[in-house]
This record gives structure tokens, C-alpha cells and sequence, in this order.
């Protein structure tokens, strides 16, 4: 059993940064490769980032990619994603997800734990 939990979400303006860490506990993190989710009002949760188990290969969704950077710290059992030039449809609740292994890595359904979400909202 994994548990994760997020923080780091908030109010921003257009073209502002924000960092969402997620803090894991229980069975080892390194265990596990991690993604990070988002899921607008209305719509269907959507992948953002993940990340494998080591951190050494990075995936991100093209709507992101050159502005998002996910990262980890096994060490400290944390995950990081920096978001930078954000953007009013970036606004959501960003999730955290762990243990990739029921699916592909980019998938909802791939990821057996899961956080409770923290709210980003971007105004223009």
C-alpha cells in the first residue's frame, strides 16, 4: 500500500510557475514508476507527466511538454512537478498516481494509488 499526498497547488496568473510535490509513504517509492494527472470541471482526468521508477526516462502529454518538468527524489519518497507558463487551461485538480504497472504508463487505469488532488487555477 502506497499513500500519497500532494500540495504545492494554487491561484496564479497567466505565464506564473507553481511546483505540486507528492509525498509517499508505506511500500518503497522507488518501487514504483509515478505520473502526475490533472482533471478539469467537466471533464475526463487526463494524463500530464509520469516518470519511471529510477526518474531516468520522462514522459509528458504534448499539451505540456517544454513547460512541465517532472521529477523525483526516491531518497525523500517525493515527487515534484515544476509548471512553468501556465496557462488558464491548465487550471484543474493535479493528482498524483503511483505503481504504473496495469497499464501504460500514460493511461488512468495503469496506476494503482492514488492521491486526493490539489487545486491549480489559472486566471488570464
Amino acid at each position: 500500500q502506497v499513500q500519497l499526498v500532494e500540495s504545492g497547488g494554487g491561484w496564479v496568473q497567466a505565464g506564473d510557475s507553481l511546483t505540486l510535490s507528492c509525498a509517499a509513504s508505506g511500500r518503497t517509492f522507488s518501487s514504483y514508476a509515478m505520473g502526475w494527472f490533472r482533471q478539469a470541471p467537466g471533464k475526463e482526468r487526463e494524463f500530464v507527466a509520469a516518470i519511471s521508477r529510477s526518474g531516468g526516462s520522462t514522459f509528458y502529454a504534448d499539451s505540456v511538454k517544454g513547460r512541465f518538468s517532472i521529477s523525483r527524489d526516491n531518497a525523500k519518497n517525493m515527487g515534484y512537478l515544476q509548471m512553468n507558463s501556465l496557462k488558464p487551461e491548465d487550471t484543474g485538480v493535479y493528482y498524483c498516481a503511483a505503481d504504473a504497472s496495469h497499464g501504460t504508463i500514460g493511461s488512468v487505469s495503469a496506476y494503482a494509488y492514488w492521491g486526493q488532488g490539489t487545486q491549480v487555477t489559472v486566471s488570464s
